[in-house]
C-alpha cells in the first residue's frame, strides 16, 4: 500500500516540476538602461508608444469621469420643477 502511495506522489509531482523547459532571456539590465537614461521624458512614457497611448487614454477617460461627476452633482444639486 505504501508503494502504491508513494509511486502515486511521484506520477502526480512530476507535471509540477519546477525546472525550466526552455531557458528564457534576462532583459533586466536592458529595461534598466532604458528607465535611466536621461533623455527629458517622464518614467511613465519611457516604455515607448504603448506607454503614451496608455497614457493618452487613461487622461482621456479622467477628464470623462470628471465631467460627468460634475454634470451628475450639478442634476443632483437642482431641484427638479414640479408642474
Amino acid at each position: 500500500m505504501f508503494r502504491y502511495l508513494t509511486t502515486l506522489r511521484q506520477v502526480a509531482g512530476r507535471p509540477f516540476s519546477t525546472s525550466a523547459f526552455r531557458q528564457v532571456e534576462n532583459k533586466v539590465a536592458a529595461k534598466q538602461k532604458m528607465f535611466q537614461e536621461d533623455n527629458g521624458l517622464p518614467v511613465h512614457l519611457k516604455g515607448g508608444p504603448k506607454d503614451a497611448l496608455l497614457f493618452s487614454a487613461t487622461m482621456a477617460l479622467t477628464v470623462f469621469g470628471t465631467g460627468y461627476v460634475l454634470y451628475e452633482l450639478f442634476q443632483a444639486a437642482m431641484p427638479k420643477k414640479s408642474e
